[in-house]
């Protein structure tokens, strides 16, 4: 463990991480009890997936952002690009508060996104600035469940908002955590080491794209989430809607949100005990043929029912493909970054852009599918989750062996630095 600035202990970097975590998700989940007032509110026909934008053009921000803010923290430090970026995640909640057209409310959308890619690209920068290895997939996996905290939280807190007044106010509150984040983040101090710190030239974007795309592990973990998000992001983008309109159940959206969302977080932390004993690989690969396996059963009971299973039977589903997909990330994260420590910061745009573009594109791909039948969610997820696997199994073939950020080789660990155990790589 190496801290540019201070010791800090497990507990409080799992403590900060996960409250950047929670700022990324209160962006996405707050909004969704509110889909359909805002639907009414710009005079959007029932069922109509444009509202599902709402979503994705806040997802499409963050991609966009990964590149900028990875590349220039390794040159200026984790801290002020932060803080940039959570300057932004303030300027798009109040915009999306005072948003007087559908469009204007995408392009606030996209500009909190931008924001929110701070903190989502340098969450695992940071992890690597001060762990490797299997102690980083378990740091990251117990981040990620006390994250998924918010989501539980976060839809509730929305539907109470709402009782008071407009769908708008329920923007507002990202502007307080804004203010929090700032706070915090002053606090918590740089973690980069002064010998990582890299010069930004107009190339350097360039050079570390290339870096992290000619390393078959570090690439192909990436391509392996990319389509895992596509996945996830489908339930994102349209579990609203299909708890809405297709099952009626629109009332209890939060209160079920809720409980997906718990019980994803259970499985993360479950696997924590099993990245400990069993290394990251493994983790990463149960959590794919788990997918595959739940989404194959979805599909089968999809078409035999027309499409519209019972509510409960679709809930279950919801919850294992969710839970896989979920268990897959932080241990898959982990994976790419191990030969990255040199470029840490860039590696990690480079990572959040294409799994974030990527996965939000594949989502809106099913999204439009999704009309009065669930059948598109999970043929979506089935196809999903057979790419994935394709793409870890080509990832698998690659070195671990951290790389030179300027000719993409091989760097030799001296004998007192040996590889952290990833098991199967």
């Amino acid at each position: 463990m190496n801290s540019a600035a201070r010791q800090r202990t497990e507990r409080q970097v799992i403590a900060y991480l996960a409250f950047l975590s929670v700022l990324l998700a209160f962006g996405v989940d707050v909004s969704l009890p509110a889909l359909d007032e805002i639907r009414s509110g710009f005079h959007l026909g029932p069922g109509s997936g444009a509202v599902s934008l709402i979503v994705t053009s806040y997802l499409l921000g963050m991609a966009a952002g990964q590149m900028v803010y990875g590349t220039l923290s390794d040159r200026f430090g984790r801290i002020p690009l932060l803080l940039a970026g959570i300057g932004l995640y303030a300027v798009g909640a109040f915009g999306s508060t005072v948003a007087p057209s559908m469009d204007v409310l995408l392009a606030a959308r996209f500009v909190w996104g931008v924001g929110a890619a701070a903190p989502s690209v340098l969450r695992p920068a940071i992890a690597r600035d001060l762990y490797e290895g299997d102690q980083m997939a378990r740091i990251t996996s117990i981040v990620m469940a006390i994250f998924l905290i918010g989501p539980a939280l976060a839809p509730s807190v929305g539907e109470l908002i709402m009782l008071a007044g407009s769908w708008r106010y329920v923007f507002v509150g990202g502007l307080v955590l804004a203010m929090g984040a700032a706070v915090w983040t002053i606090d918590f101090g740089e973690t980069i080491a002064t010998h990582n710190r890299r010069e930004v030239d107009p190339a350097a974007i360039g050079r570390a794209f290339r870096t992290v795309i000619r390393n078959r592990a570090a690439f192909g973990y990436i391509m392996t989430m990319s389509f895992s998000f596509g996945a996830f992001f489908v339930y994102l983008d349209s579990g609203q809607p299909i708890i809405s309109e297709i099952y009626g159940l629109g009332d209890w959206f939060a209160l079920l949100f809720a409980g997906s969302s718990l019980s994803i977080a259970a499985a993360v932390l479950i696997s924590t005990r099993y990245t400990r004993s069993h290394g990251a690989a493994s983790v990463a690969r149960f959590g794919v043929l788990g997918h595959i396996a739940a989404a194959a059963m979805f599909t089968i009971v999809a078409f035999s029912t027309g499409g519209r299973p019972s509510f409960w039977v679709w809930y279950l589903f919801l919850c294992l493909m969710g839970s896989f997909n979920t268990v897959l990330t932080p241990t898959a994260n982990a994976i790419a970054m191990l030969p990255m420590a040199r470029l840490a910061g860039a590696a990690s745009g480079v990572l959040g852009l294409i799994t974030l573009g990527l996965g939000a594109s594949l989502a809106a791909i099913v999204d439009r599918q999704i009309t009065d039948t669930v059948t598109p969610m999970a043929v979506g997820n089935l196809i999903y989750g057979l790419l994935s696997l394709m793409a870890l199994a080509w990832a698998r073939g690659g070195s671990l062996e951290p790389v030179d950020p300027d000719t993409g080789r091989i760097i030799e660990r001296g004998p007192g630095h040996p590889m952290p155990a990833t098991e199967g790589n």
